[in-house]
């Protein structure tokens, strides 16, 4: 017999358990869910773009005020002296783009164009992004309580949501913004416009998300963690925003950066009608308004804000194709 080779302590724990050829640590070092997302959404390149344009816009919309300032542009600054008079429209081709005005200036009173794409750029996504919060929180609420407790709760909350879908979003938009318009509990202005198109965007439109996260929370609530949850004790509200609304996340989350595009366009639609957000304030919406009657003889007036719109739609629409993927367990 063959005596034992002796090891001593430290050689012992340096010997691993069963050793991998040619596998890195890395390789198999566990990941979270999270990771597992980030690591599909990289990969995503078309997403990945989406996702920088949009954090590009969101940047100058934040910061739409100091860059106007560092940069002496003034949306509202007169320049007739570069309108031709007798044809309306701007001196020199292309809008009368040059070093000083990169986008042309408006055919009506020359005002730099570049200015106010920027200058409106926080006007559409404020609207926008303060619409999708509202319908998120008022749907998200409303669905997960009546996907939960079911019953006559369930069904009172689906007849609701069943006479939200029924009114015409877009007359009901016009109709208040109209009736609005002098003041109203103690706005007035910008600041009434944008908080009465956030408000009606927002509000008639949560039974959307909240179909969707009806529909999520009567599937998770006959899952074993619910159960278990139950069975220890857990109350409602505790269930609800603990054990339910964490595992909702990444359907709002995709949702919401799918309804932002939509909420844009509807604010443009909007301001395009007249009961928007009112001049002197720019806005990607307004913007095309005006160019209705000059686009005939400018017609860059009317493709720069439409050009705005599209990027920033496009972009976010990228942006949640790429989540929706990234967050769903069944992709490959």
């Amino acid at each position: 017999m063959t005596a034992p080779i002796e090891t001593t302590g430290a050689e012992a724990e340096a010997q691993p358990e069963a050793v991998l050829s040619g596998v890195k640590k890395s390789q198999i070092e566990g990941r979270s869910l999270s990771q597992i997302a980030w690591m599909r959404f990289k990969r995503d390149k078309v997403a990945m773009s989406g996702g920088i344009v949009v954090i590009c816009l969101v940047l100058m919309a934040v910061l739409s005020k100091p860059i106007q300032w560092v940069f002496g542009l003034d949306p509202n600054k007169f320049n007739q002296d570069l309108i031709d008079p007798a044809l309306l429209a701007p001196k020199g081709g292309w809008g009368g783009m040059s070093w000083d005005h990169p986008l042309g200036v408006d055919p009506q009173y020359g005002r730099d164009m570049l200015a106010r794409i920027i200058d409106g750029s926080w006007v559409s996504l404020l609207v926008a992004g303060g619409a999708t919060l509202l319908s998120v929180v008022i749907g998200t609420v409303l669905g997960i309580i009546a996907g939960y407790y079911g019953g006559w709760i369930d069904s009172v909350i689906s007849r609701l949501m069943d006479t939200f879908l029924a009114f015409p979003l877009l007359l009901f938009a016009i109709s208040i913004s109209a009736s609005v318009q002098d003041g109203f509990f103690g706005l007035d202005g910008l600041s009434l416009r944008i908080c009465v198109l956030i408000f009606v965007i927002g509000f008639f439109s949560w039974p959307y998300i909240g179909r969707i996260v009806r529909a999520q929370t009567m599937t998770l609530r006959r899952r074993e963690f619910i159960e278990a949850s139950t069975s220890l004790g857990a109350r409602g509200p505790y269930i609800l925003f603990r054990e339910l609304l964490p595992n909702l996340v990444a359907p709002i989350l995709v949702y919401s950066t799918l309804i932002i595009p939509t909420n844009i366009l509807f604010e443009a639609a909007l301001s395009f009608l007249g009961v928007g957000i009112a001049p002197p304030q720019a806005s990607w919406g307004g913007m095309l308004s005006n160019a209705v009657d000059l686009y005939t003889a400018d017609p860059q007036y009317m493709f720069v804000p439409g050009l705005a719109i599209f990027i920033t739609v496009l972009a976010f629409n990228l942006l949640g194709d790429g989540l929706r993927d990234a967050l769903d367990p069944r992709s490959k």
